[in-house]
C-alpha cells in the first residue's frame, strides 16, 4: 500500500529533523513535508478502495467457503443416509431370503414325507399282493405234492 510507505517517510522526516535547542520543537522543511502529506492524501483513497476491494473479496471467499463447506456436508449427509437404507434393504433382503429358504425347507420336507407315505402305501399293497400270490402259490405245490401222495397211497394200496 503505496499511502503507508509514504506516511512512514513522513514519520521519518519528523524523527530525523533538527531540534531546537532548550525546547521540544524541530525545525522542518514546510515544503517538503506538506509534498509529503498531499501524497499521502492522495494515494489514501486508492488505497482504502484497495483494502475495501480485498476485504470484500475476502468475505466472497469465506461465503463461497461456507456454502461449498455447507453443500459438502449436505452431501454427505445424503450419502450416510443412502448407505444406511442400502443397508437396511440389504437386511431386510436377507431376511426375506432366509424366510423363504425356511419355507421352501418345510414345503420340502412335507413333500418328501408324503412321498414316502405314499411309497409305502403302494409297497405294502404290493406286500399283500405278493403275500397273496406266494399263498396262492404255495396251495398250488401243496395240491400238486398231495396230488403225489393220493397217487403213491393209490399204488400202495393196489
Amino acid at each position: 500500500m503505496e499511502s503507508l510507505e509514504k506516511l512512514e517517510a513522513a514519520l521519518t522526516v519528523v524523527k530525523e529533523a533538527r531540534s531546537v535547542p532548550l525546547s521540544g520543537s524541530i525545525v522542518l522543511h514546510r515544503r517538503e513535508l506538506l509534498d509529503l502529506l498531499d501524497e499521502i492524501k492522495a494515494s489514501l483513497p486508492s488505497d482504502l478502495f484497495a483494502a475495501q476491494e480485498l476485504i470484500a473479496s475476502r468475505d466472497r471467499i469465506i461465503d463461497e467457503g461456507r456454502t461449498s463447506a455447507e453443500q459438502l456436508v449436505a452431501h454427505a449427509r445424503e450419502e450416510v443416509a443412502r448407505m444406511v437404507e442400502q443397508t437396511a434393504i440389504v437386511q431386510s433382503a436377507r431376511e426375506e431370503s432366509m424366510q423363504i429358504l425356511a419355507e421352501a425347507r418345510a414345503l420340502g420336507d412335507n413333500e418328501k414325507a408324503e412321498v414316502d407315505a405314499y411309497i409305502d402305501s403302494r409297497l405294502a399293497t404290493l406286500e399283500v399282493v405278493l403275500n397273496k400270490t406266494l399263498e396262492a402259490i404255495n396251495r398250488g405245490r401243496d395240491r400238486l405234492a398231495g396230488s403225489n401222495d393220493k397217487d403213491v397211497l393209490a399204488e400202495l394200496a393196489d
